[in-house]
This record gives structure tokens, sequence and C-alpha cells, in this order.
């Protein structure tokens, strides 16, 4: 499970240096697409195997689930980590993203968000979090935090 907040930066190349403990989960390669929100997610091969397999049971008559496909597959990109823990973000990417400086990698979970410094600061602010929780408790995750 990947959890934590970095702040990094990228170099004028596109490289970002991916942290060592979510280095030591992710292996040498592993997808880099565009993601919800204006972020990048991050899958290991594992998980981005298991998402594939369920966009490619959509069915092919539903024009959201041909949209929410090309999404994802469409700027899928497989990285690979170099000697000093950096890949290669491609350019795609990093417009998409708003990827220009200062980066925050983020881990969620089965994946990792990479996003611009300054969206993360603006997008992720938690003054609603006990409405989101009563919102939460018809998916049983309330009950997870109280027993």
């Amino acid at each position: 499970m990947f959890m934590g907040e970095y702040n990094h930066t990228i170099d004028a190349k596109g490289r970002l240096i991916v942290p060592s403990k979510f280095r030591e989960q992710l292996g040498d390669e592993f997808v880099v697409t565009k993601g919800l929100d204006g972020c990048l997610f991050v899958y290991d091969n594992t998980e981005w195997k298991k998402f594939e397999e369920k966009l490619q049971a959509l069915p092919l008559t539903n024009q959201n689930a041909r949209k929410f496909s090309r999404f994802f597959l469409a700027g899928a990109s497989a990285c690979e980590v170099d000697r000093q823990g950096r890949i290669l973000l491609p350019s795609v990417l990093r417009d998409f993203a708003g990827l220009e400086k200062e980066v925050v990698l983020v881990g969620v979970g089965s994946r990792i968000e990479i996003w611009n410094k300054a969206t993360w600061a603006e997008k992720n602010v938690y003054d609603d979090m006990e409405e989101i929780a009563e919102n939460m408790e018809g998916l049983g995750i309330l009950y997870l935090i109280t027993n």
C-alpha cells in the first residue's frame, strides 16, 4: 500500500526523482497515466494489469466507457527508473497535470498521484472533512474508523 506525501522537483529534461519508499514497492518499471482531478496516476505493474482488465471488460457499445478507457490508456506510459532513482515523464503527461518544477507525490493505497504543488495545495483543502465523513458512512468507511 502506498502512503505518504513527498515534495520533489522536475528537472529541465522532465525527470523526476521517485522517493525510495515508493521505488521499493513499484520496482524498476511501472505505468504513469493521466489521473482524475488534474494529477497523474502511477501504478505498479500488478495494479495496472488489474486496472487494464477492468477497462477491457467495459462494454464497447457504451460511449462513456470508450471515453473512460481512452482517457487512461492513450496517455499511459511505461516508465523505468534510472540509476539516480529518476523517471522521465513524457511531455504530454507533464502538460496534462501542469507539472513544471515543484511537484508532490502522494501515496493513496493502490496507486501514487503526482501533483503540481500549487494545484495540490488548492484542491486538497480539508475544511469539510466532517461533512465528507458523514457521506462516507453509506460506503461503510465510518464503521472502520470508529471500531
